[in-house]
């Protein structure tokens, strides 16, 4: 029986991926903001819905030169339950994470515990878009504006995500997203940071390019994250389907819902108000005491099946070995409860209901009889 990974990545016909690169073979610019570079990031702009937007070579790169370009300093308030890429990028910057807990139903940032977590050393907020689910724009901006704080939000989870009918990279100083071969969409390996200030873009331009200002003129110190061709054509032809894609991953996530929502402990996630949603992960968060097994045996049962589950978020970033004795993961008590009952169930376009279906019957037998 063929395994079934956690994701898979969407990818174009052949054919047309190869007619999308042929251009390469005639021009031989390969990378350095060529024209498959410069379509994608237009077409960006047009599908988001944003003013603008910079590509860079993966979504971490955009987190930490987004940290620099707005030159921040102190400490940084963020959440533990994210992926390393979010509290490494502010660590690598000489910044110090302020880890505020999550809430437990959508599991973002609880905004309500930002403001008692705030020093005059706090510099900006960094706060993640979590499973695709919104966090609370609002009362976050709020804050922000109340301590004149800069706002980084991590959205690798949220491509094509609309909050109130507005493309979710509007929101923030800045908004980064991950193009990861993971991800709801992707260029192969990629990043993009959406912006309004043009003096950022600039930053955020010479910073992804050595510094380099001008042919003969490096008046900064940058490094080299900028996005090659190939993988700007690839993003160039899966935006194309991404709407498609994330239709056939809707019919996943609602044979899921249907499926698992009356097993006694087992929560599902939801779908934020006012929120279009992607799609992008199916968690489930497994009460032990109710449910009669625990995460770790719904993990190894499917697992045994060849069945590719992940436990997402799991350890807490600030349970990481490399913070040993630093941070103490139980100050955020929900994200510390969540992490280690949380599960992300197989999600991707391909993935055909028989095989939603079998996975379901396989977690419905580790219930309590």
């Amino acid at each position: 029986m063929n395994n079934i990974n956690v994701t898979r990545s969407s990818m174009p016909d052949f054919e047309e991926y190869i007619k999308e690169i042929k251009p390469l073979w005639e021009s031989h610019w390969l990378t350095n903001m060529g024209e498959k570079h410069k379509q994608f990031q237009a077409e960006l702009i047009k599908y988001m819905e944003v003013n603008n937007v910079e590509l860079l070579i993966n979504g971490h790169m955009a987190l930490e030169l987004s940290m620099q370009a707005l030159g921040l300093t102190g400490e940084v308030i963020t959440t533990p339950f994210t992926f390393a890429s979010t509290t490494h990028a502010i660590v690598r910057n000489g910044l110090t994470p302020v880890f505020c807990d999550i809430d437990p139903d959508d599991f973002t940032i609880d905004a309500d515990k930002i403001e008692a977590l705030i020093t005059e050393k706090t510099s900006a907020i960094v706060p993640v878009h979590v499973y695709g689910n919104v966090c609370n724009i609002e009362e976050i901006d709020h804050i922000a504006k109340k301590y004149n704080l800069r706002v980084i939000y991590d959205a690798a989870h949220c491509f094509g995500v609309k909050y109130k009918n507005i493309g979710i990279g509007n929101f923030g100083d800045v908004s980064c997203f991950s193009f990861h071969a993971t991800k709801v969409f992707n260029s192969i390996e990629g990043g993009a940071v959406c912006f309004k200030n043009p003096d950022f873009g600039q930053a955020i331009y010479k910073l992804k390019n050595f510094g380099i200002s001008g042919p003969e003129k490096v008046d900064g110190i940058g490094a080299n994250a900028k996005m090659n061709e190939f993988c700007a054509a690839m993003g160039l032809c899966n935006l194309r389907h991404i709407d498609g894609e994330i239709v056939k991953r809707k019919a996943v996530y609602e044979r899921y819902t249907a499926n698992l929502k009356n097993i006694d402990g087992l929560h599902i996630n939801f779908v934020n108000d006012n929120t279009k949603p992607n799609y992008s992960y199916f968690p489930i968060v497994i009460d032990e005491k109710v449910f009669g097994a625990d995460r770790n045996d719904v993990f190894e049962k499917l697992r045994e099946a060849n069945i590719g589950a992940r436990k997402y978020f799991y350890p807490l970033t600030n349970n990481f070995d490399c913070f040993h004795g630093i941070f103490d993961e139980k100050l955020t008590p929900n994200a510390l409860y969540i992490s280690e009952r949380v599960l992300t169930l197989p999600i991707y376009a391909d993935l055909s209901i028989a095989d939603v279906d079998r996975i379901c019957w396989i977690i419905s037998q580790c219930e309590k009889r």
